[in-house]
């Protein structure tokens, strides 16, 4: 993963932890492999506890705002624990990419 998207990454993680407890936060795809054009998005996944619509708002509004600020479109990718540990996506083939090739923050 380049610098720049790394601090960016950062910024992000840094101000979504002040709403929301993170268990895991990854970029993933053409970005944190360090092959993605100007013009690509930031794949994040977001592991967190629980989430209800007023807070998944929240987390998108200060992605969008992060991303704004970078001119950087940041694809966010928003799983409960639950989700990861018991449902049938824990076995998915984006959640297993992501666990194996996505760069922690």
């Amino acid at each position: 993963m380049e610098q720049k998207d790394y601090e960016i990454a950062k910024e992000l993680k840094e101000k979504l932890s002040k709403i929301v407890r993170l268990i895991d936060f990854r970029v993933f795809g053409s970005r944190a492999r360090g092959d993605g054009g100007e013009y690509s998005d930031m794949d994040v996944f977001l592991e967190i506890e629980s989430l209800n619509k007023e807070v998944k708002n929240k987390i998108l509004d200060i992605i969008w705002q992060v991303g704004f600020k970078h001119f950087i479109v940041i694809s966010p990718l928003i799983m409960t624990r639950d989700e990861v540990e018991k449902s049938p996506l824990k076995a998915s083939p984006i959640v297993e990419n992501i666990v194996k090739e996505g760069v922690k923050v």
